[in-house]
């Protein structure tokens, strides 16, 4: 019972940190990875980022579209279902990394895409890095609120569900 309580506190303590680091764990919903995958246009070999990949579907989705797909997740269940669904496609011929990892400690230069599902407060110190980091070129996706002083390329809305913010480096 201990070992189940220590596990519970463990699991508990990566969610409040996610949260309290950037978003904490709220899964993108099912049909607007399809929307995302449209928005980003992968091309393959692309390299694309998920910063906060939560259960991984939408960095798989990205590798199942050709891309060297990268997530980072610092909360514990949430990784442990990237992991599971990165093993699941692999088994199909698709890989992916998933790193256990806070991205604001990665390395991101090499994007041509990075995807976000975050809450706003941590977008002033996002900006910064991504303006820092990313080659010309480089898409970012944005799932559900705008980056303050950028200028997006194309917004995609769909009735009753959230925006999707393209934005070009």
């Amino acid at each position: 019972m201990i070992y189940l309580c220590l596990a519970l506190i463990v699991i508990l303590a990566t969610f409040a940190y996610g949260g309290l680091s950037a978003a904490p764990w709220v899964p993108m919903r099912r049909g607007d990875v399809d929307r995302f995958l449209a928005l980003a246009e992968i091309k393959s070999g692309e390299k694309v980022y998920d910063l906060g990949c939560g259960d991984g579907r939408t960095i798989c989705a990205a590798a199942k579209a050709g891309a060297r797909a990268e997530g980072f997740e610092v909360s514990l269940l949430p990784y442990l279902l990237s992991q599971f669904r990165r093993l699941v496609l692999r088994k199909s011929g698709h890989d992916v990394t998933i790193h256990y990892k806070n991205f604001w400690h990665a390395r991101i230069d090499d994007a041509d895409v990075i995807y976000f599902f975050l809450m706003p407060k941590c977008y002033p110190r996002l900006k910064v890095k991504l303006e820092k980091e990313l080659k010309p070129g480089a898409r970012v996706i944005a799932y559900v609120w705008p980056i303050d002083g950028w200028e997006p390329v194309k917004i995609d809305t769909a009735p009753g569900k959230p925006n999707l913010y393209l934005y070009r480096r």
